[in-house]
């Protein structure tokens, strides 16, 4: 269900967070699973602000992260549980205080999972994903109406004051605020988002520069497989409003896929006036991935959680199946029928 957390219950969650950071702590900023602007820029964004407290912080993703969020301030401290795990499980063991952000389920932290089960710590999550598990967390900031964990970031920052803003930390939030939101194109609720980002561009060096260091960065290997992603392997449903791009395992390959290299692209379709509904489904690690995005009051959300063990936002969302590309493009065929009311009602 929607979360939206009240002025009371903001201010319990500040309450509770002082007595974790008025004192120095050893203390890990972890994000989820297949990392993305808003995981990175809120991860980053918060263990700055956390550093002006005395606290010793480490910033850890359970796997990579795109290489166009590299240049971000802060990044490259960055600890990737896949690629140093004996490293980081000596972290989390040391750990007095650990922060989630941006997901809703310890399950969203990939190898990490088991690890955190049993670790004998604080927990804190940060979150605006629906359905965010609430249970068994010190204290818990989740909030649906909000664009991105780095807008409650941001929140967080200045509820104790505008000196602790600076420009590394409006930057990473600032990253994360535009990422999550297709650079202002969707996932914005309430005004107070173009209010907070104008109070973030007074301390960012330039956002020219965040806009360029984002999008203006592609390989010549990305371009292509953009263009041969709308070009050879668009399918549009018009029947059902929809559209989906598959990608392969070897496609992916024959354009020498980086992480991140895919990203952006299940907006595309949504570009067309009938297109409802855009589909994204890639073969990587042996995985089906599946990326939703819609326009009007259609769920992805819904339709994610139900059949492909995942979730997000109304808007957008994302799953995955273990299966061959073949069945997973079989099941999502069969499953537009049953939608298919609701997609022609928006």
């Amino acid at each position: 269900m929607p979360i939206i957390w009240d002025n009371m219950q903001r201010e319990l969650f500040f309450s509770s967070l002082d007595t974790v950071i008025q004192s120095p702590k050893h203390i890990t900023v972890l994000s989820h699973v297949n990392p993305d602007g808003d995981a990175i820029g809120s991860s980053l964004g918060f263990s700055q602000f956390l550093r002006k407290f005395g606290h010793e912080v480490e910033v850890m993703v359970p796997n990579d992260f795109p290489g166009f969020l590299a240049w971000m301030p802060g990044a490259s401290e960055i600890h990737v549980y896949d690629k140093e795990s004996e490293l980081c499980d000596r972290i989390l063991d040391r750990t007095d205080c650990l922060f989630l952000l941006d997901f809703n389920h310890i399950s969203r932290s990939g190898l990490i999972q088991s690890k955190l089960k049993t670790l004998n710590t604080t927990k804190i999550l940060i979150d605006h994903h629906r359905d965010t598990d609430i249970e068994n967390f010190f204290c818990v900031l989740s909030d649906t109406e909000v664009s991105s964990t780095s807008e409650l970031i941001a929140e967080t920052v200045l509820h104790y004051g505008n000196d602790y803003l600076d420009d590394p930390i409006a930057t990473n939030i600032l990253v994360g605020i535009v990422t999550d939101t297709g650079s202002f194109s969707h996932s914005i609720f309430r005004p107070e988002t173009f209010s907070l980002c104008a109070r973030l561009l007074e301390k960012a060096s330039s956002y020219n520069k965040i806009h360029q260091q984002v999008y203006d960065t592609f390989s010549e290997d990305r371009l292509r497989l953009l263009g041969y992603a709308i070009s050879r392997k668009m399918e549009v449903l018009d029947e059902y409003a929809t559209s989906i791009i598959s990608l392969n395992k070897e496609e992916l390959e024959l354009f020498n896929y980086q992480v991140g290299d895919t990203e952006g692209i299940v907006n595309y379709p949504l570009s067309m006036e009938k297109i409802k509904m855009a589909v994204l489904v890639t073969e990587r690690q042996g995985v089906i991935r599946f990326s939703f995005r819609s326009k009007g009051s259609f769920s992805v959300h819904e339709l994610a959680q139900k059949h492909f063990n995942g979730g997000g936002h109304t808007n957008a969302a994302g799953g995955t199946l273990s299966c061959s590309m073949g069945q997973a493009l079989e099941m999502l065929h069969n499953l537009l029928p049953e939608y298919k009311e609701l997609l022609q009602q928006n």
